[in-house]
């Protein structure tokens, strides 16, 4: 991965985790908003916990689609080299077979 794509991995991650807080903010104020009898302290405790609550959600869900993710490459790359290897052994058998009958056709 060369350098830039890490920077712009880097950036993604940036926003994506900037995005994730606004939308736990966003979530917070509406789950405390009908919340009346709260002194405004006590709101701004809920609602840093709850945002607090979604971005650890977040981060697990991100962790697991990762864990996911790469579970699946690996998987992927095992069949991907297993058909490669059995398409190597075909196209080997073919010429092989190719080659004899050409030299019984020859002799």
């Amino acid at each position: 991965m060369s350098i830039t794509d890490r920077f712009l991995n880097d950036v993604e991650g940036h926003l994506l985790l900037a995005a994730t807080r606004e939308e736990g903010r966003t979530a917070a104020a509406r789950f405390s908003a009908p919340l009346h009898w709260l002194t405004e302290g006590q709101r701004d405790e809920v609602e840093r916990r709850f945002e607090a609550e979604y971005l650890a959600l977040a981060r697990a869900s991100w962790q697991h689609t990762a864990a996911r993710a790469g579970g699946l490459r690996d998987a992927y790359e095992a069949r991907y080299r297993d058909l490669r290897r059995r398409l190597l052994a075909g196209w080997l058998l073919t010429c092989v077979l190719a080659l004899g009958v050409l030299v019984v056709c020859l002799a």
